[in-house]
């Protein structure tokens, strides 16, 4: 490790741990008999990293722990669900506040491990799966200051550097690499109308879809941390990615359909504008639109699209943190109707904030100032239209009613009351059955079988779904070897009553000696494909014995010529 990367470290270190020290509250013992309270019961998990722990958790509904995945790493804030059973979380690289991702099996092997830390960049605090397999990565690029002051950016004293984020989508190529795709930089898309001799310069109430260099939200740190985007989300009908930046008080979205090259300017990609934003919300001092009076976000977190197949799908949720808030320091999440056109376009009128001019539902306390958490913190909107929270630095989840009452509650005691904070959480359904469900089990094994033997075996075939459900089932496919019978080869209105039926096997085995066959039998719901089990198969044949001491007879008159001539007297040749 470089001195350079080390001091990087350090200063990032620091700021973290003062962030944490004069943000959070004193009031932070949560005594045992609140570890758990819980009015109503529902189907689904949990799964959450405590900030102060290397494991992570996967809960239910009744505050049970239901499997763990420890970890030599402490956690880098997010850890996300995979459709393959695996989870995908970010971990600390050394002291600093990220710096890895991990995809991590149920078995707790890690089986993709990425690094992104250098003297010139640092990943940080979230990540978004995408359905093609890749990572979307939040990290900050480090700039000097004479850099920024070429930018445009007032002078200023701090001997930092300056940190905007930027955005890189990762393949995974193997168990510890990848290979970056796509970029997207904030430095690409600056405004700034300080110095009409340096760059960037312009005017920027004309231009709310750039960034000012030289906007400042009041923080003590934003000389280095500038921006601070925290979460990261993506919408895959729109192809567009959402991005919450602290320090602005603001989220931010823009065009994943560009190349790297269109994302770094300002045309290209389905919204035809780049890399620059197409959407903001939240402050509009940002662009020099509106008055203080005009704030909406407080220091959010977890800003997201709400899912398909839950109420409100497609509009944005966010946990608005309520840091600063004029009116009193206390929390809410609050849910809002972008303007977005069916073909991915935010209507705006120039000169006036984007809309909407007041979120959709909020949720707050019934006394305010009793939910507040000042920094970390999150939300997500259920399929039952609940939302679930993740009040971060106490460690409470919770969930409330679209009519804000609170019907499920649990204080996260790993790795103990009082330190216990959470990053944010994910909810992760159970898998509904509704009808048939196919299940198989048994192998087929024939060792040392005669070439062009039959053998016989059976498998079982069960439903395992709803009860009294029926399910209809065929074999699809067999090995291309042998000769194939099934006893019988489909069935019709099994149900999970009816528990396993038995399939009688039989194959004739390939006339080759000396020979290993291998495969599956595929067996499939007729009525769903992506309904399956498989049976594995193996047969093996012995040796052709007659075969073999010919070839030990050749190999004998080879290594004995002078015999040739006896054995041709003996034999009458």
């Amino acid at each position: 490790m470089t001195t350079q990367i080390y001091h990087n470290y350090i200063i990032y270190g620091v700021i973290i741990l003062l962030l944490s020290i004069s943000l959070t509250p004193s009031t932070m013992s949560k005594p045992a008999e609140q570890y758990r309270f819980i009015t109503n019961h529902f189907d689904g998990n949990i799964l959450f990293s405590p900030f102060s722990s290397t494991t992570t958790y996967l809960l239910n509904y009744d505050g049970e722990i239901m499997h763990t995945w420890p970890n030599s790493n402490p956690p880098g804030y997010s850890v996300y669900p995979l459709e393959n059973g695996n989870i995908l979380r970010t971990a600390k690289y050394y002291l600093n506040s990220g710096g890895m991702v991990q995809e991590i099996t149920w078995d707790g092997d890690i089986i993709w491990e990425f690094t992104y830390v250098s003297d010139e960049y640092l990943s940080h605090h979230d990540i978004e799966p995408l359905p093609n397999g890749n990572v979307l990565m939040i990290a900050w690029s480090f700039k000097t200051i004479a850099e920024a002051i070429a930018a445009g950016h007032k002078p200023y004293l701090p001997p930092f550097k300056l940190t905007p984020d930027h955005i890189i989508e990762v393949k995974p190529t193997g168990s510890t690499n990848g290979d970056i795709v796509w970029e997207w930089h904030v430095w690409d898309h600056l405004i700034q109308d300080y110095d009409p001799s340096k760059n960037n310069y312009g005017i920027v109430a004309d231009h709310p879809e750039l960034i000012d260099i030289n906007f400042a939200g009041g923080h003590p740190f934003q000389t280095v941390d500038w921006t601070h985007v925290n979460s990261i989300d993506y919408n895959e009908n729109l192809d567009q990615i959402l991005l919450s930046s602290w320090y602005f008080n603001e989220i931010w979205v823009i065009d994943h359909s560009t190349t790297t090259e269109e994302a770094a300017g300002h045309t290209g990609g389905n919204s035809g504008k780049g890399g620059d934003l197409l959407y903001r919300w939240g402050n509009s001092q940002t662009y020099r639109v509106g008055t203080a009076t005009d704030q909406q976000f407080f220091a959010q977190h977890d800003a997201q699209w709400i899912e398909s197949g839950c109420p409100g799908t497609g509009n944005i949720l966010i946990f608005n943190n309520g840091l600063d808030r004029p009116e009193g320091k206390y929390s809410s999440v609050e849910e809002i109707l972008p303007p977005v056109t069916p073909n991915g376009t935010y209507m705006h009128t120039p000169g006036l904030p984007y809309g909407p001019e007041n979120p959709l539902w909020i949720y707050t306390a019934n006394i305010p100032t009793a939910f507040y958490s000042s920094i970390m913190s999150g939300c997500q909107r259920l399929p039952n239209g609940n939302t679930l929270i993740c009040n971060g630095v106490n460690g409470i989840f919770f969930e409330v009613t679209p009519e804000k009452e609170i019907i499920w509650e649990y204080i996260n005691p790993y790795p103990s009351f009082n330190r216990n904070k959470v990053f944010k959480i994910c909810y992760i359904p159970l898998e509904p059955q509704y009808g048939p469900n196919l299940d198989g089990d048994g192998s087929l094994i024939w060792t040392k079988v005669p070439a062009g033997s039959t053998q016989t075996g059976t498998f079982v075939v069960k439903n395992i779904g709803e009860t009294s459900s029926l399910l209809d089932w065929e074999i699809e496919s067999k090995p291309d070897w042998g000769f194939w019978t099934f006893t019988p080869e489909e069935g019709y209105d099994l149900t999970p009553e009816h528990g396993a039926y038995t399939v009688g096997v039989s194959v004739v085995a390939p006339d080759e000696p000396n020979s290993e066959f291998t495969g599956e039998l595929k067996i499939v719901n007729k009525d769903d494909s992506s309904d399956f089990c498989t049976i594995d198969v193996s047969l093996s044949t012995p040796k052709n014995k007659a075969f073999n001491i010919n070839l030990l007879f050749l190999r004998f008159l080879e290594n004995h010529p002078n015999m040739f001539p006896i054995l041709r007297h003996m034999l009458g040749l």
